[in-house]
């Protein structure tokens, strides 16, 4: 029988992770004969050139929230991506009156659970998780959190992994991805969004370390500074990594794309690198989309010890954070060390097709299969 989705969430051409996530899950999500929508969160009203988006939710606006519950309501199952910083209000608590106002089953994604939230951000997920017919977090760790910290009861929590597009057969183009002078030396490569905390500064250390050791490697960085980041500081944690190459005089060898990159661009990127690094400082981070499309596209990772890394990478290379000196020994053993870098990408490669986006959107379908049959057998 045709199901029909509603997805609420930030979405193109917004450029921001949640908005990438909810654009690839409705391209894999409907079967035919199915409809997938999407009801967009705005900051502010904006032209929309996209017929799946049938309304847009206008943070802080009591009138696009009211109209905004009436939408999804004429849908069989919604799908809420949930992160504190995209609805209105402090922490973004307006989405707990929009979900009460759902009277259709609903799953909500929870995209950050935090081990130490303030009071406010406690109260706003509970009463999220208490709105939501059943919450999805992407990791165990987050599972374990909700109940151990929450209280959540297990049978309302389920684990879908992150999705990712498949870039495996990607065919690399360094004329269009690589710099002309990286020919011959190996890349190491860290994407996505820019800002404070994402720990590039002791990267670019570690590549200093490297060239000490008789190692010499190019480093990229791609991807825009983050909206919010760009707002508030412009591109001034771009221009202070940019100041430390020259500084640390490794700026021919720090390479910074700001583009947000089409998935075409980011493919041939991904496989023109030889290791995947992602050195973040976060000790929350219990969901990265960048980690998950490096491990399916079958890449070496080196990357700090966040929860998501930690449950991950069986087979990948874990440093402390803000440790220059752990990266340079991670990535020399990646590039030197004889069949490394083959046993972790073999690894990589087996954890791939649980992890693409048609096996995690069918994941969604039978979550959402499974709760709108228990509400149609509660109603009878």
């Amino acid at each position: 029988m045709p199901t029909t989705y509603a997805l609420l969430s930030t979405y193109p051409p917004t450029q921001c992770g949640l908005a990438t996530f909810t654009a690839a899950l409705l391209a894999h999500l409907g079967q035919p004969g199915d409809q997938v929508a999407v009801v967009r969160v705005l900051d502010e009203p904006a032209p929309c050139p996209a017929d799946e988006v049938v309304h847009d939710l206008v943070a802080g606006s009591a009138a696009s929230a009211s109209a905004a519950a009436a939408v999804l309501n004429s849908f069989d199952v919604v799908i809420v991506q949930h992160e504190y910083g995209i609805y209105g209000g402090p922490d973004g608590q307006d989405v707990i009156s929009l979900l009460d106002a759902l009277y259709v089953p609903s799953i909500v994604v929870l995209h950050t659970v935090l081990a130490r939230p303030t009071s406010r951000q406690r109260v706003i997920l509970d009463e999220v998780i208490a709105a939501a017919s059943v919450v999805v977090t992407m990791t165990q760790t987050a599972r374990s959190r909700l109940l151990d910290i929450y209280g959540t009861a297990p049978e309302k929590v389920f684990v879908i992994p992150h999705g990712a597009a498949d870039h495996r057969t990607a065919t690399a183009d360094h004329e269009m991805t690589v710099p002309a002078q990286t020919a011959g030396r190996p890349t190491v490569l860290t994407w996505g969004l820019l800002g404070p905390g994402k720990g590039i500064e002791h990267a670019i250390d570690s590549i200093v370390l490297l060239r000490e050791h008789g190692l010499d490697i190019d480093y990229q960085v791609a991807g825009q500074t983050h909206p919010r980041v760009l707002g508030r500081d412009g591109e001034a944690y771009r221009r202070a990594l940019q100041a430390r190459a020259r500084a640390r005089g490794v700026a021919e060898r720090v390479h910074f794309d700001g583009r947000f990159l089409p998935g075409a661009t980011l493919s041939q990127l991904i496989s023109a690198a030889d290791v995947v690094l992602l050195p973040y400082d976060s000790l929350e981070q219990v969901t990265s989309g960048v980690l998950i499309e490096a491990v399916t596209a079958g890449k070496p990772v080196v990357s700090t010890c966040f929860p998501h890394a930690v449950e991950l990478l069986g087979a990948g290379l874990l440093v402390e954070r803000q440790d220059p000196a752990g990266i340079a020994q991670a990535l020399q053993r990646v590039l030197t060390e004889p069949g490394l870098s083959a046993r972790m990408s073999s690894y990589s490669a087996d954890l791939a097709p649980q992890l693409l986006w048609p096996a995690v959107a069918h994941s969604y379908r039978e979550l959402a299969s499974e709760i709108t049959m228990t509400r149609a057998g509660t109603l009878l």
